[in-house]
């Protein structure tokens, strides 16, 4: 089932959850424990990150270095599949920009319409160490936008290459907004700008960027809609759950910790994961009241804070699919 079907056959907020495959070499139960967790609160999907390569050296016993190109955290179409005949859940892959061809992403295209999965998340994703792109050879998108293209493009049974009667694919398409704009954009208005192209390209909803501040999130909504743009806008969150988060995440992920929260959590340093929780109750209890369709949570490996920020949520205004 598609994710904008979920959306528009729900009778309350939905809630959902993100995660992140093993590293290489890891075990696929530590994402089965959290998975079953969350299974509890009824998710309608669960989003899988992608990851592009990394580099690194290796000095060999003559005195050469050898560069090696190597993908730390594969398996993301293996966990998709896995997810959607384990659970019954409509499992979103992440398609990213960096460190993949457009003809590896028309195979993982290939490969996710084979397996039945009907929903995709298109994101640029963070650059590659070291431009790994110039050691490949191929074409590549550049924009998430080349990406939301693409699968459109298939949809319509276009290829990167011309096919006869060509098989249509069927994928919903996500894709990323950013409620205190993205870093690389001059200003909100422009990038509000882009994301409406990405939505007239073929994006069928729009899920947040991790934030703190609600009246930032609010704001930017307000803006979507002044914009025309008309599809769901998905808030994502995350809990702070230790003092390094201050740091940590407005590095990272370009984002503001209101004055508010980062002076609770330096007030009472030992007691940072019960702060953050709080904060994070009252954030979503407040985004619930507003209207927002659903609540998407960045849980990544673990999902414990998530879940206690969902249990705090007052009776009616839990997003619990039933």
């Amino acid at each position: 089932m598609k994710v904008i079907e979920h959306y528009q056959q729900a009778e309350k907020p939905l809630i959902s959850f993100e995660i992140i495959p093993p590293k290489r070499g890891g075990s696929i139960k530590k994402v089965f424990d959290s998975l079953d967790q969350v299974m509890a609160y009824n998710p309608p999907f669960i989003d899988v990150t992608y990851h592009t390569a990394e580099s690194y050296y290796e000095e060999l016993s003559d005195g050469t270095i050898r560069r090696h190109i190597k993908r730390k955290r594969p398996g993301t179409i293996g966990l998709c599949a896995a997810i959607k005949h384990k659970y019954g859940v409509d499992p979103v892959p992440h398609l990213i920009c960096e460190g993949f061809t457009k003809e590896e992403t028309e195979d993982a295209l290939i490969e996710l319409n084979y397996l039945g999965i009907d929903n995709v998340l298109t994101i640029r994703g963070d650059a590659p160490d070291d431009t790994v792109n110039r050691f490949k050879n191929g074409t590549y998108n550049d924009y998430a936008i080349d990406l939301v293209k693409q699968v459109k493009n298939m949809n319509r049974g276009r290829y990167l290459e011309e096919i006869n009667n060509a098989h249509k694919t069927d994928f919903c398409t996500g894709v990323a907004g950013y409620p205190e704009k993205h870093f690389e954009a001059p200003n909100i208005d422009y990038d509000i700008a882009r994301l409406k192209e990405k939505v007239e390209a073929g994006g069928d909803y729009i899920v947040t960027q991790m934030f703190f501040d609600n009246e930032a999130f609010f704001a930017f909504e307000k803006k979507c809609r002044k914009a025309g743009i008309d599809v769901p806008i998905i808030p994502g969150l995350k809990m702070l759950t230790r003092g390094r988060h201050l740091r940590f995440l407005p590095k990272y992920f370009h984002l503001n910790i209101p004055e508010e929260l980062s002076e609770a959590v330096q007030a009472n340093p030992s007691d940072t994961r019960s702060v953050g929780i709080e904060w994070g109750a009252k954030q979503c209890a407040e985004l619930l009241e507003y209207g927002v369709p659903g609540l998407h949570f960045y849980i990544m490996g673990d999902p414990s804070a998530a879940l206690e920020v969902i249990d705090q949520l007052p009776k009616q205004q839990k997003a619990v699919a039933t």
